[in-house]
């Protein structure tokens, strides 16, 4: 794999239409609990490419996608297995898996203003109605059926049990890398008023 791909990107830096809502960076999450100490979406540059293709995807439909997780780091995948020790739904910390490594997203679609679309669950349902082979409404398919597709078609896989995690195809080919996400926010751009005396 190409060295470029192997680092981290803000996944904003790429399409900065992409929503990031990380829910572990505040309390609304299954633990009640801030996890970690970061609002920045981090993962791969070579994952970050492939989310920027599934994004272009679904705006071509109308639609957003809305990241609820990227990166995490081990020490946050600790605090998550020490709430619920169940590796069905939260992995065992392993800096060579999953979000620790950087490689897969916990995601959803929105509508072109920012609204949350009708999916099968919330996000973080430990319940059996969050597999992907759960029934759903005919209008949860369709939701569900425009994020699958894009993501898909962008190189992901879908983990069987949460119909929100997506990870890279190619999760096995990166190594385990540490980051702070907070050293990859994007600067702002400040606008200075010059003005010009008239003679």
């Amino acid at each position: 794999m190409d060295k470029k791909l192997t680092g981290f990107t803000n996944i904003q830096k790429l399409d900065p239409d992409i929503i990031v809502d990380l829910k572990y960076a505040t309390e609304d999450n299954f633990t009640g609990k801030v996890i970690y100490d970061f609002t920045t979406a981090i993962a791969r540059t070579g994952t970050v490419y492939k989310l920027a293709e599934a994004s272009a995807i679904v705006k071509k439909q109308g639609y957003r996608l809305k990241v609820w997780d990227a990166y995490r780091p081990v020490k946050s995948q600790k605090k998550l297995f020490e709430v619920y020790p169940d590796p069905k739904f939260v992995a065992e910390p392993n800096p060579n898996f999953s979000h620790q490594k950087g490689v897969t997203f916990d995601l959803t679609l929105t509508d072109n203003l920012g609204n949350e679309v009708e999916m099968q669950t919330g996000f973080d349902d430990f319940s059996e109605m969050a597999a992907r082979k759960a029934p759903r409404t005919p209008e949860q398919e369709k939701n569900y059926k425009i994020l699958n597709d894009a993501m898909l078609e962008a190189g992901f896989v879908g983990y069987e049990n949460e119909w929100w995690d997506y990870r890279d195809s190619q999760m096995d080919e990166y190594e385990p890398l540490d980051a702070d996400p907070n050293e990859y926010k994007i600067k702002k751009k400040v606008v200075q008023n010059t003005c010009t005396k008239s003679k």
